[in-house]
């Protein structure tokens, strides 16, 4: 094999396994918006935001750690320290999206807010091309015709709520499309920091390491300034202890989900990986018709716009991503990265081999420690805790569907990191 067509076959297995993480992203990440149904249950947002994001505090230490090491996490951040307050600019965008949603869920529900807060992809397609010169070159027009596609079926959705009948929250339906339509930009503003690290060469699972102080922060922040106060806030943890379970767990879903997102984001690019891991509305459209019964009070109509205007949204999704970058871009990323390098005085050619998906850093054999397996262990045993006091909670699910989405979320883990270790090594 010529270094040409060697060339070729390493961009296009790359290609193909950001394709493979972004379609395992969607199943986790659709999985981990499930506990928000509780505040159907009469939790507030902002406690809700803020369980869930205590599990992925949690969990942020533990993968990470259990995966790499403390010794290469740490290893990595002291070679690009100028990336530690990006990763917690990410996580403050996070968590006010990750807030906002709750209040879409409550007042238009999962299966109508999951595709508005989507145009995230939107918001990632263009930040792609304007700060990190994706989609120079041929093939835009995917991109271009699938954007329209996206802003159509939002549009369509939107209408579809605005017909559903019954009683409303405060704020009514225009307020869960706004708070839907702002997370989306939120978490599509959050991808600038992702790509500008992985175009430094930082490895994913020390970039979400640091990511979780920002989201942890502002979340926390968010519920003393806007709910009532600290006191306010500790009590209604301490009232939702028989609950918090399933939002630890939802933060733990949202982890893994965001793990494969990040490496979709390194291998083929924000405008990409984003919208093919915003595949996850069908599956929050699924978890929400089949296991939490949404829109079963409505008529026929409402169910057709649902359907087609996800359907419209995720053709869109697709025909963006399935544009594979062409050389004259591969340039143009180059260029972005040199760009990067030359700023922050990095190694260019070891910034270019972490996003051929090797692994520079792991040839130094970073030490592991013993305090790892004490990580590892307290963060179980939190979760085993918080399942031994939770409690059943009035939210009527289908348990049958519920074992059947849990099932493909599992095999899509056990598929895509099995891949994802064989060729990178989880780079």
């Amino acid at each position: 094999m010529t270094a040409a067509s060697k060339s070729k076959f390493t961009t296009h297995s790359l290609h193909a396994l950001g394709v493979a993480c972004g379609l395992a992203a969607a199943t986790w990440l659709a999985a981990a918006e499930a506990p928000t149904k509780l505040v159907t249950a009469g939790f507030s947002p902002f406690l809700i935001s803020l369980g869930m994001v205590a599990g992925v505090f949690v969990a942020r230490w533990t993968v990470p750690v259990a995966l790499k090491g403390t010794g290469y996490v740490l290893a990595d951040l002291r070679e690009k320290p100028h990336l530690i307050v990006w990763a917690v600019i990410a996580g403050m965008l996070w968590a006010v999206g990750n807030t906002l949603t709750v209040f879409a869920v409550r007042n238009v529900g999962l299966s109508i807010a999951f595709p508005l807060w989507n145009i995230n992809s939107l918001v990632g397609v263009f930040w792609g091309w304007l700060l990190f010169r994706e989609l120079r070159g041929s093939g835009w027009g995917k991109v271009v015709g699938g954007a329209v596609a996206i802003v159509a079926g939002a549009c369509v959705l939107a209408y579809a709520t605005a017909q559903q009948s019954g009683p409303r929250p405060p704020g009514g339906a225009a307020l869960g499309i706004v708070a839907a339509l702002s997370a989306g930009l939120m978490f599509g503003t959050m991808y600038i920091p992702y790509r500008k690290a992985y175009i430094s060469g930082m490895n994913p699972l020390s970039f979400v390491t640091i990511f979780t102080f920002g989201e942890l922060s502002m979340v926390f922040g968010l519920a003393v300034g806007l709910d009532g106060g600290l006191h306010n806030v500790m009590a209604g943890l301490s009232a939702a202890r028989p609950a918090l379970f399933w939002l630890f767990l939802g933060g733990f879903c949202w982890v893994v989900g965001d793990l494969f997102q990040n490496y979709a984001a390194k291998y083929i690019g924000i405008a990409r990986g984003i919208p093919l891991s915003n595949t996850n509305q069908l599956w929050g459209l699924a978890w929400g018709i089949l296991v939490f019964g949404e829109l079963a009070g409505e008529g026929a109509s409402a169910h057709l716009l649902v359907f087609a205007g996800s359907i419209v949204m995720i053709a869109g999704a697709a025909a963006i991503s399935s544009a594979e970058a062409s050389e004259d871009e591969q340039s143009s990323w180059r260029i972005a990265t040199e760009r990067e390098c030359h700023r922050y005085g990095l190694d260019f050619d070891r910034v270019a081999a972490s996003l051929m998906g090797e692994d520079p850093l792991s040839r130094e054999r970073p030490a592991r420690h013993w305090w790892e397996v004490l990580i590892g262990a307290g963060a179980t045993a939190i979760f085993v805790w918080l399942a031994v006091i939770a409690k059943h909670q009035a939210v009527p699910v289908s348990l049958p569907w519920m074992a059947v989405f849990i099932a493909i979320t599992l095999v899509a883990l056990a598929g895509c990191g099995l891949l994802l270790w064989k060729r990178t090594g989880f780079s």
